[in-house]
């Protein structure tokens, strides 16, 4: 797994897509923090970066949410997709995998696109 921090670090397609070759279907998982900033890629589970996050950075579940990137992509509207188990959040109104909010969804792809380089 591979920490990016806002304003700090970028990552770029060409890693992107390195990561995606030991995936099926030619993604990578990420979990995005809205709050702090921060973005965990490449893990199996959506689940095993949550829980990354919420043990050793301190996040709030609240602001945490999965996305898968298509570097392949890079540059669509297909680049970020919203789909992870860990999305499904009755409580906080958002009952499906995907990211039911339009809001929530320009906040997570105007944050991927300061974090992910050509």
């Amino acid at each position: 797994m591979k920490l990016i921090k806002l304003g700090e670090q970028q990552i770029s397609v060409a890693e992107l897509l390195e990561m995606s070759e030991k995936m099926f279907g030619g993604l990578v998982k990420a979990v995005v923090d809205l709050k702090q900033g921060l973005m965990l890629i490449d893990a199996e589970l959506h689940a095993d970066q949550e829980l990354v996050l919420l043990e050793n950075y301190g996040s709030d579940q609240s602001y945490l949410w999965g996305i898968n990137l298509h570097p392949d992509k890079y540059g669509t509207n297909e680049f970020v997709e919203f789909d992870s188990m860990i999305n499904m959040r009755p409580a906080w109104n958002n009952l499906s995998r995907g990211v039911d909010s339009l809001v929530t969804q320009a906040e997570i792809v105007s944050m991927v696109k300061k974090m992910v380089k050509a």
